[in-house]
């Protein structure tokens, strides 16, 4: 029986250690897992249209992750497994925070589609550009504009494209 090496990454994400395209799925799959985590938090900050749009990215976020954990098995890795809690980059009180919030998980999401583009190719890059330009069209909506480069902008900043950890206990919203 053969045993591949895992590592931790420094994203958090397990990663083999000879595979740019599994490193980028797990990451992708790390920042999805931060999505769907931050969307379960500012979706209740959300009502009308606004909370209908959280519902339907929550969805998809889901639904990503869940594609990703499959493209991951298929790559032969193991799927990154989501943390118990999320720091947020900001305490999320109300509508307005809860807007800024979903503007910022989508950045995150559209910068680790971005390195996953370049990292596969074929079907997989097809589908990762698509859930790249999604992700861009999610934040333009959330913050009521757009950014020249969606994916790269956040690289040019340093931020890491899942949420900033792992935090032993987390109110709603986002305090300790």
């Amino acid at each position: 029986m053969s045993t591949r090496s895992i590592r931790r990454s420094d994203d958090g994400a397990d990663s083999d250690d000879g595979s740019p395209e599994l490193t980028a799925v797990q990451a992708a799959l790390g920042a999805e897992h931060a999505a769907v985590y931050g969307y379960g938090v500012l979706g209740g900050r959300l009502d009308g249209k606004r909370g209908a749009e959280a519902r339907s990215a929550h969805d998809a976020h889901r639904a990503r992750r869940d594609a990703l954990a499959r493209t991951a098995r298929d790559l032969g890795g193991r799927p990154v497994a989501s943390n118990a809690a999320y720091a947020l980059p900001f305490a999320v009180p109300d509508g307005p925070a809860a807007m800024r919030l979903a503007a910022v998980l989508e950045d995150r999401v559209a910068g680790a589609y971005a390195d996953l583009v370049r990292a596969t190719e074929g079907p997989r890059r097809k589908d990762a550009a698509g859930a790249l330009r999604e992700a861009a069209v999610r934040s333009a909506r959330w913050r009521g504009g757009n950014v020249a480069f969606p994916g790269l902008a956040e690289r040019a900043a340093g931020a890491d494209p899942a949420a900033t950890g792992p935090v032993e206990a987390a109110g709603a919203d986002g305090t300790r």
